[in-house]
């Protein structure tokens, strides 16, 4: 994992170098027009990318590990 966004740096399309399998990488934290049920909100978003070895993986594990991602963020924002 690399996380740049401490260092104002939006988002990081990192590269793997075998043995690696996957480098998950985090921007900073910033507000962001989203459309939400049809309606515009500002939010506070992360952009983050994955790229991996599709030998050892797939984009449907990538996909899954991002709406896990997903998930664990918003419950934190609501509890938080």
């Amino acid at each position: 994992m690399t996380n740049v966004g401490d260092q104002g740096v939006d988002a990081v399309f990192g590269v793997i170098y075998p043995p690696q399998v996957a480098l998950v990488s985090f921007g900073k934290p910033a507000q962001r027009v989203c459309a939400v049920d049809g309606a515009i909100h500002v939010m506070t978003t992360v952009l983050a990318t994955l790229p991996a070895d599709h030998g050892c993986s797939d984009d449907h594990r990538g996909a899954l590990f991002f709406l896990s991602i997903n998930e664990l963020t918003r419950c934190a924002a609501v509890t938080g």
